[in-house]
């Protein structure tokens, strides 16, 4: 009696620039336990890197048949994982990222997850962690990967809530079956930021479910200095309008609060430019007190745990998470309101 013909997960990877971090990836990826039955098909998607990175992956690709290396010439995560999705054999698509590191049987979870829930898409909490805990680490990198998961920066996203198991509205990463691509289409290539979360949006608003599971562990390694954590969500906060803008749908208090607040305290510089300060010093006193208040409470959530070259970066990293997201939403909005398509060249790549 022939035995059955293994079953395929696809996993899809967009990627540019990551000669440092490629190798340690691949070989975490290939040597995943999937369940009995299953094979791998890896397929990383370059933006046409000039770092190395094509070359050690066409090396790889002849070590590993399992490996295939996708030309993305556009260089924006959208664009890489539609190609990889064309290419990808699997019944099940689970999407990777090149700075997360990955539980040995995270694939197994994602499979398993799907198959319990019948859900559209499935995902784990999105945890932020720097790469070691000695003295010599980045304590820039510390602060914001602490911050990252009070719920003080996060507004309350139950995906960054690392116990929550149930229904969501978005994951982090996520592993699809074949079907939802066909049902609801790839990603949205107009978007260079928060692709992931309006293809999440499409699903939901079109019925499809969408299911968190504690049991699909990663870790994400988030930026290391303030200024790269200030692109970042400058990203994202422009991003963001542009995804109601397709839906016409009202954003969540989280992601409006950041940007009322920078154009409020903006409008209160006037004023005071004439010798009326009081409500841009009430503004900044009262943000302070806050963000004093939220560092209070990331250091107690974490003590002892937090050295003091961590502590004091902590009101720093806060501001620039609120600052970044507010700043990018106004000018997201300016742009969607004029009825421009994309933003300028620093909006559009991305940066890391």
């Amino acid at each position: 009696m022939n035995s059955p013909l293994p079953r395929t997960v696809s996993v899809i990877v967009p990627c540019r620039n990551e000669k440092a971090h490629m190798a340690a990836f691949c070989e975490a990826v290939t040597h995943q336990r999937l369940p009995t039955g299953w094979q791998l098909q890896l397929l990383i998607a370059d933006g046409l890197s000039d770092d190395g990175t094509r070359e050690l992956l066409q090396g790889w690709v002849q070590r590993d048949p399992r490996l295939q290396l996708i030309d993305n010439p556009a260089r924006i995560v959208s664009t890489g994982l539609n190609a990889a999705i064309a290419q990808a054999q699997g019944e099940v698509i689970v999407r990777m990222d090149v700075h997360t590191r990955y539980a040995s049987d995270y694939i197994a979870r994602c499979i398993e997850t799907l198959e319990e829930t019948g859900a559209d898409n499935v995902g784990g909490p999105w945890r932020a962690r720097v790469a070691g805990s000695g003295a010599s680490d980045n304590a820039t990198g510390q602060a914001i990967a602490v911050a990252f998961q009070s719920r003080w920066v996060a507004g309350g996203a139950r995906s960054r809530d690392v116990r929550y198991n149930g229904w969501v509205d978005t994951v982090y990463l996520g592993a699809w079956p074949r079907a939802t691509f066909t049902r609801w289409g790839g990603f949205d290539e107009t978007l260079v930021r928060n692709q992931d979360d309006e293809h999440n949006l499409r699903i939901t608003r079109g019925g499809g479910r969408i299911w968190q599971s504690a049991a699909i562990e990663s870790v994400y390694e988030p930026r290391s200095s303030f200024k790269a954590l200030f692109q970042q969500y400058l990203q994202y906060g422009y991003w963001k309008p542009f995804v109601m803008r397709k839906h016409g749908q009202a954003a969540a208090l989280r992601h409006v609060v950041p940007g009322l607040f920078v154009g409020l305290l903006a409008l209160s510089v006037v004023p005071a430019a004439y010798g009326n300060g009081g409500l841009l010093a009430l503004l900044l006193a009262l943000y302070g007190t806050a963000v004093l208040l939220a560092s209070g409470l990331i250091v107690a959530t974490h003590r002892p745990g937090l050295s003091w070259s961590v502590v004091w970066r902590l009101p720093v990293v806060i501001a620039a998470y609120h600052f970044g997201y507010g700043a990018g939403s106004l000018w997201g909005w300016f742009d969607v309101l004029r009825g421009r398509k994309t933003g300028g060249q620093g909006l559009n790549r991305l940066t890391r």
